[in-house]
């Protein structure tokens, strides 16, 4: 049971190593651009490819969908960046139901688990293997691994091993599941996190903030759904910064989101207080991704002006 990309590394580890699947579920097709063309999922166009059928129920309660589940006897459900389960569901395999989180958990509990380590300055993350229950990602722990942050790294570098760790956990959790070696362990509840779903308000720069906390916003909502902020009165998509250096601030007092340098290959902004952010990757509001270095080109970029 899954959907997007994410989800994609697990299913296809399952499928190298050679296990049964009996179905996969994901969500329906949407129509998407101005065609309005159906779209399928990450997860079905694998499961199709693979000639694994494909179930797409549009609500998870439905007894037809249910009763559908049932007639696949399967032993094990494995979910990975799919919807919420009702105890309909996630009671039915023999084994019970198995979820692949982004996070060390009890840590980062939701969502946005990827975007909110990033935000929130973790070094460290990683993926955990535990098995579904009630609430949302409170179940037993099974198995986890540890990966570490860097200064410059981006939820969408981190997404993409992340969904490799993932992957190769849960092939090593579905033997010890087959071996009868698993051991489960609860979660402390007291060390728990959340990472809600990331909403417009968490995109909007204010540089008022800190260097640092402005850098982790960026690098956490980028490539998607990327922090935002208005250049001569239209959207500026930022996607890029340059990790901020202690004690570097601006020589003169100014504005928060003034520009203060225009180098050849970055734009230092004024930030916190007297701080300097030096971004370096941007997306005009109807134009491409680019390196900032084309952006000062093509817009005349001026020091003093205002990024707000």
């Amino acid at each position: 049971m899954g959907t997007p990309h994410f989800a994609v590394a697990s299913l296809n580890k399952l499928i190298e190593n050679r296990y049964n699947i009996a179905a996969v579920v994901t969500v329906p097709d949407k129509p998407q651009g101005r065609g309005q063309i159906l779209k399928f999922s990450p997860v079905k166009e694998v499961a199709l490819k693979n000639n694994i059928p494909v179930l797409q129920p549009a609500s998870l309660k439905d007894d037809d969908f249910i009763q559908s589940l049932k007639k696949y006897k399967a032993e094990l459900y494995v979910v990975v960046a799919f919807r919420i389960l009702p105890e309909s569901v996630f009671t039915i395999p023999e084994y019970g139901t198995l979820n692949v989180h982004a996070s060390l958990l009890p840590k980062y509990r939701g969502a946005a688990p990827i975007n909110r380590a990033i935000m929130n300055n973790e070094k460290e993350t990683g993926v955990t293997t535990m098995l579904i229950d009630r609430k949302v990602d409170t179940g037993q722990i099974l198995m986890q691994t540890k990966v570490a942050i860097s200064s410059e790294m981006t939820a969408g570098e981190l997404h993409d091993i992340l969904a490799v760790k993932g992957a190769q956990l849960l092939i090593d959790t579905v033997k010890s599941i087959e071996n009868n070696s698993v051991k489960s362990i609860p979660q402390d509840d007291t060390l728990a996190t959340k990472a809600p779903k990331i909403k417009k308000e968490d995109c909007k720069l204010d540089f008022s903030y800190p260097a640092i906390h402005l850098h982790n916003q960026i690098r956490g909502l980028s490539p998607y759904p990327a922090a935002f902020c208005q250049f001569r009165g239209k959207i500026l998509k930022i996607f890029r910064s340059l990790a901020p250096e202690e004690n570097i601030a601006c020589k003169e007092p100014c504005k928060p989101g003034q520009i203060i340098e225009v180098f050849k290959d970055s734009i230092a902004v004024c930030c916190g207080t007297n701080e300097l952010l030096n971004i370096i990757e941007v997306q005009p509001a109807g134009k491409k991704r680019m390196p900032v270095k084309d952006f000062i080109n093509g817009y005349q970029v001026k020091i003093g002006e205002i990024i707000e």
